[in-house]
């Protein structure tokens, strides 16, 4: 079974080859790399996922990686995790509300 390492702090010049080339070049063979990027704007977001190669050492590529420089930039290496299931509502469609206000002049009171 393949792992997958996330990497954090990501320069906002990274790149999907150079993320792969920055673990390639600490000894490490990488079946895929990405990073990930604001769907609206296409700007980096400053994280990415690396999946190592079959056989290699998830544990050694952390030890090794974590706290390298990419460009100018410290990473962040840890096991990446799996990602979560999201069941609630749509995000952006508001929810909640609508009906009647509270309250308001012809309100009749029993009291």
């Amino acid at each position: 079974m393949a792992s997958k390492l996330f990497i954090g702090n990501l320069p906002r010049t990274a790149t999907d080859s150079g993320l792969s080339d920055f673990v390639t070049a600490a000894g490490f063979q990488v079946a895929s790399a990405v990073v990930i990027r604001d769907r609206a704007t296409g700007e980096v977001k400053g994280f990415g996922f690396v999946e190592l190669a079959e056989g290699e050492d998830l544990q050694r590529a952390i030890g090794s990686l974590d706290g390298q420089f990419l460009e100018d930039r410290r990473v962040n290496v840890s096991e990446a995790r799996p990602q979560r299931s999201f069941t609630g509502p749509p995000r952006g469609g508001g929810g909640g509300g609508g009906g009647r206000g509270r309250g308001g002049f012809n309100r009749r009171r029993d009291y």
